[in-house]
């Protein structure tokens, strides 16, 4: 079976490239288009894993790029997006080009070639929790112009199965975290300022997530492939919520260090867009794919710790724009 992995040189996307690989499938990365030819963190993987995936290069909003890459495949894994919330306070339209403009471009090129298509959405869809755990009928309340143009996409995306009849399967990844990750989420942030100092800037430390060890939410991506899971939305959490105190002490202890926080105005973002707790029921995917998180929390910190110790120059953050 051939799948193309879009984003596929982005942190979820090339541990998934690796996991579909391990599964026997034939691999067509998809990854943006830049003028020296990078292929993002794809250039991580062991050079064999590499060697047997096909890389192909354009942009998401480029529907002949789309239609090309799509072609000949029998699954399309849709990670391809502007990820970043600040990103969204100040490029709202960029954000809703690429995550809605470029996710129609893949299902319309996969209802042509009869694709089944897992997109990929996220937990912050919701908003702020109003009921722990969540379950996949959760309000969706998007609190950021990224979570709106996410909220878009995972609806047209259902829209299309409803509406075409095609094999679409919507997953929401809860926090995920590990090796590759940018330092602007919360774990590498941690991480990285605790590599070199007891105290810990952060904007909010009031708000709890579910966090999941990349590894696990690859392997659910991949597991969503399921027939059963046609026309569902999936979670792929680990029921276990962790707020931002609990984090700081556990990566403390995994350094021997006791570690303080500081709150750093130019991280805090704007009030009504906070999103302040995240916790998923993750009974469907059991149900439906086979699947649950196998990666301790605390597990899973310590090979993000390790990975970061050897990785010293990946995803430094040279500035905040709110």
């Amino acid at each position: 079976m051939k799948a193309l992995v879009t984003g596929a040189g982005g942190f979820i996307g090339h541990h998934l490239a690796k996991v579909l690989a391990a599964r026997g499938f034939q691999v067509r990365c998809f990854v943006r288009y830049t003028s020296t030819g990078g292929i993002g963190l794809l250039s991580n993987l062991p050079g064999d894993v590499l060697a047997s995936c096909e890389v192909v290069r354009g942009d998401l909003r480029d529907p002949g790029a789309v239609a090309d890459a799509v072609r000949g495949c029998d699954a399309v894994f849709h990670l391809g997006a502007h990820i970043s919330i600040p990103f969204s306070y100040l490029c709202p339209a960029d954000v809703v080009s690429v995550n809605v403009g470029g996710t129609v471009n893949v299902l319309e090129a996969a209802r042509r070639s009869g694709c089944t298509v897992v997109v990929t959405s996220t937990s912050e869809v919701y908003g702020t929790a109003r009921q722990v755990p969540m379950t996949e009928e959760h309000p969706l309340s998007a609190q950021s112009p990224y979570a709106a143009s996410k909220t878009a996409a995972d609806q047209i995306a259902l829209s299309y199965h409803r509406s075409f009849g095609m094999p679409v399967v919507v997953c929401r990844p809860f926090n995920t975290y590990g090796p590759g990750q940018s330092r602007r989420a919360v774990i590498p942030t941690v991480i990285s300022q605790a590599l070199e100092s007891d105290v810990i800037e952060l904007g909010s430390t009031d708000t709890t997530r579910d966090f999941v060890f990349v590894s696990d939410t690859a392997e659910g991506l991949a597991a969503a492939l399921m027939p059963e899971a046609v026309g569902h939305v999936v979670h792929l959490g680990t029921g276990r919520e962790t707020g931002v105190a609990e984090l700081v002490e556990m990566v403390g202890g995994i350094l021997g260090r006791k570690l303080a926080v500081r709150v750093s105005p130019e991280r805090i973002r704007p009030a009504g867009s906070e999103v302040m707790r995240l916790v998923a029921d993750p009974s469907r995917a059991r149900e439906l794919l086979g699947w649950q998180a196998r990666i301790p929390l605390a597990e899973g910190l310590a090979a993000t710790v390790e990975w970061m110790r050897s990785h010293p120059e990946h995803g430094a953050v040279r500035g905040y724009a709110l």
